[in-house]
């Protein structure tokens, strides 16, 4: 498990997506998370639903099903899977922002949206069918809990999807020191785990790993296109610069985290994988 040298909180990642909502939003858009290049032809907006989608054939969704998004950020994949899978789908941001933006965004699907912390949820148990979290879990402080209480709200036979980051089983000193350390911190990730990790929390909260497919190869384009847009962004919007320039913007430095993504896919000293897990 690769942590920071500085400790990360829910509040701290909290206040990370609420301070960074705008630029979000403005450079890729309504779904927070890679995008996913099947062919290599796909725009942009293709790329980023067709993740979900990803996920949501390996949930193997039935029509009138509980679905927890766990991060749901701007309720994208939660909207969508509820429009084209017919299921119902709650959404767990802790980012107040994001959940505004995401009420502004409904289209009337059945996705509802809840500001609450996945750790401390007070969800019913064997309440939902199946769980998701794209690229949430690399935020929660306490990742075995997090597996825990996803094991615990679902029902027996239920799944649970996860698509993470994670850090290479060896990385290269240097790799740590200049990449995955600083990507953590600037990120607010209390902790970048490694797949073997990933398993091993599974398979004590009590799920079967079903399958792991590791897709780094064809969602490390996102950050290509996202540096693309924020340097044109620099080069045409004042806002854009006046951010950076504020020394009272706790999470400006996620500019140069940007450009730490791009080195640590190209050194493979970081890799993303997409986890199906089962309930028995």
């Amino acid at each position: 498990m690769i942590t920071p040298n500085i400790a990360q909180t829910s509040t701290a990642v909290a206040l990370h997506y609420d301070e960074l909502d705008e630029f979000y939003r403005d450079i890729w858009g309504g779904h927070v998370h890679h995008g996913y290049w099947a062919t290599g032809r796909e725009r942009a907006d293709e790329a980023v639903e067709a993740l979900t989608l990803l996920v949501a054939a390996r949930l193997g969704l039935q029509p009138g099903q509980r679905v927890a998004d766990i991060g749901c950020g701007y309720g994208g994949s939660a909207r969508l899977l509820a429009a084209r899978e017919n299921v119902n789908v709650t959404g767990f941001t802790i980012s107040a922002a994001q959940a505004r933006a995401a009420v502004a965004m409904d289209d009337g699907s059945s996705a509802s949206i809840l500001v609450r912390d996945w750790l401390e949820n007070g969800l019913d148990s064997a309440s939902f069918d199946a769980a998701y979290a794209i690229e949430s879990s690399e935020h929660m402080p306490d990742k075995q809990r997090f597996f825990c209480e996803a094991f615990r709200v679902l029902k027996p036979g239920g799944r649970l999807v996860i698509c993470a980051w994670l850090a290479a089983d060896h990385p290269k000193p240097w790799e740590v020191k200049q990449l995955l350390e600083p990507i953590c911190r600037e990120g607010r990730l209390p902790g970048m785990g490694t797949e073997g990790d990933y398993r091993d929390f599974a398979t004590r909260a009590g799920f079967a790993v079903a399958q792991v497919e590791d897709i780094s190869a064809r969602v490390s384009r996102t950050w290509w296109i996202c540096a693309r847009r924020f340097l044109a962004r620099l080069a045409t919007r004042p806002d854009y610069l006046k951010f950076l320039l504020n020394r009272g913007a706790a999470n400006r430095v996620f500019a140069l985290t940007l450009f730490r993504l791009l080195l640590a896919y190209r050194t493979q000293a970081m890799r993303y994988c997409v986890f199906t897990l089962q309930k028995p």
